[in-house]
């Protein structure tokens, strides 16, 4: 009989965030090419949203967020590496529809 499968659910107020992965290397706006073992201080992340609990007010499955990677909770699910962290270590959310954004686009 096979192993049963059991939906992943947020509690509270937690965001579940798979990490969109930076290539190897980085070009600044002059065109330099950052290689991928320079480590940038304090750099801020963007994730898709993979799952929010019911606490969550701003943010949904399927959003864009920033957030700082570091210090936060790891879950590897099915090979895929995810982030858990509170709402309100949050930025930022980019969504498709918004009351008041700041007019910039990803």
């Amino acid at each position: 009989m096979p192993d049963p499968k059991f939906e992943i659910q947020m509690l509270h107020d937690r965001v579940m965030v798979r990490v969109e992965r930076e290539s190897e290397e980085r070009r600044s706006t002059s065109g330099i090419v950052i290689p991928a073992t320079v480590k940038m201080a304090n750099r801020l992340v963007w994730g898709e949203v993979c799952g929010a609990g019911v606490g969550a007010r701003t943010v949904k499955t399927g959003d864009k967020v920033l957030f700082n990677p570091e210090d936060q909770y790891e879950v590897e699910v099915q090979g895929q590496l995810y982030l858990v962290l509170r709402e309100r270590d949050l930025h930022a959310v980019a969504t498709q529809q918004t009351d008041h954004g700041t007019g910039l686009y990803l």
